[in-house]
C-alpha cells in the first residue's frame, strides 16, 4: 500500500473526522484505529488528538464524556450540524482538488506517481 504524504493527510483529516463521527459516534484512539483500517496506517494519535480539539474549539463536534469502569473517562465525539455543512464544504473542496490533479495528470500525459526519468526531460526550473 503506497503512503501518503504527512502533509496531504494533514490536509484532509478534518473532513475524514467529521465523516467518521458522523457515521458513528467515537472517541479518539477508536478513531486513529478507524483511520488505518481506511488505509491511513501513518494515522497517529500526535496528529488526530490536536485535529479533534481543533474541530471542537470551532463548534464543529460535540463531545459527550463517557465513564468506564474505574478509568478516566472517554471523550466521544459526534458532529454539530455546523460540523455536518463543513465536511460537506470540505468535501467538495477536496473533490475540487482531486478533479485538477486528474486534470492536470491527463494534460501532461504523465500518469500520476510515474517514476522520474521514464523517457521525459526534466521539467526546466527559473534560472536554470
Amino acid at each position: 500500500m503506497p503512503t501518503v504524504e504527512p502533509q496531504m493527510l494533514k490536509g484532509v483529516l478534518a473532513l475524514l473526522l467529521l465523516r467518521l463521527v458522523a457515521e458513528q459516534e467515537d472517541y479518539g484512539y477508536s478513531l486513529v484505529q478507524r483511520l488505518r483500517a481506511a488505509g491511513l496506517p501513518d494515522a497517529a494519535e500526535g496528529s488526530v488528538y490536536p485535529a479533534l480539539a481543533r474541530l471542537e474549539a470551532r463548534g464543529l463536534l460535540v463531545p459527550r464524556m463517557v465513564r468506564e469502569g474505574r478509568g478516566p473517562g472517554r471523550r466521544y465525539y459526534s458532529p454539530s450540524v455546523a460540523g455536518l455543512e463543513e465536511a460537506t464544504r470540505l468535501e467538495q473542496s477536496w473533490e475540487a482538488v482531486g478533479a485538477a490533479v486528474r486534470a492536470t495528470a491527463r494534460r501532461t500525459d504523465v500518469p500520476v506517481g510515474a517514476d522520474e526519468g521514464a523517457g521525459r526531460a526534466p521539467v526546466p526550473t527559473r534560472g536554470g
